[in-house]
């Protein structure tokens, strides 16, 4: 049997994800309206009200503002980082309908912990990718991998009864030592055109 060479297409999800990085690098950086002038104004974007703001008129010479003509590409709009579309689920039975291949699960935030761990482990079934999960330690050794722990914390115990001795005697030396105060700052002196007359 001859082992025949297949090339892999890349999925419309990938190209769609390229295509949106590239019009990302094309889009300017949307600053503050005059955040360059004061230090208090931060550099993250915030919608000029002025009447007279020139970002807001689209004046030339201006830095840009967002506008409908900097909209993504349309094929990616609505991707999550990973390539796939996002569906929120309620319940198990809203699992029914998901393909795998292209969409993945969101479960909603208002889901309580019995039956999130329903829609988990159907989901795990289904072969569907879960967005918002954290895997626990726990959740590993349920699945199989109590030998490969044990082994590790059996290691880990020898080493982590000398570590808390050591960081015990450091911290006690650090109590001891005098925390430095820092230098104290000189006010500016007062020009001769600033003086009151």
């Amino acid at each position: 049997m001859t082992a025949e060479k297949t090339e892999k297409k890349p999925s419309p999800s990938r190209e769609a994800l390229k295509l949106r990085a590239r019009a990302r690098n094309k889009k300017p950086a949307f600053i503050r309206a005059e955040s360059w002038k004061y230090d208090r104004f931060s550099l993250s974007w915030r919608k000029p009200r002025g009447l007279d703001n020139k970002i807001r008129r689209k004046i030339k010479g201006w830095p840009p503002g967002p506008s409908v003509g900097y909209k993504g590409p349309k094929i990616a709009r609505g991707l999550h980082p990973s390539g796939y579309r996002e569906v929120i689920v309620y319940n198990a039975t809203d699992l029914t309908n998901i393909d795998h291949n292209t969409q993945a699960v969101r479960i909603a935030h208002t889901v309580g912990k019995r039956k999130r761990a329903t829609i988990i482990a159907k989901a795990k079934e289904l072969n569907l990718k879960i967005l918002n999960i954290k895997i626990s330690k726990k959740t590993e050794t349920e699945e199989g991998e109590e030998t490969e722990e044990q082994t590790e914390e059996a290691e880990g115990e020898e080493t982590e009864t000398e570590e808390p001795a050591e960081e015990e005697a450091e911290e006690q030396e650090e109590e001891k030592k005098p925390k430095e105060k820092p230098p104290k700052k000189a006010k500016p002196k007062a020009k001769k055109g600033d003086e009151k007359q």
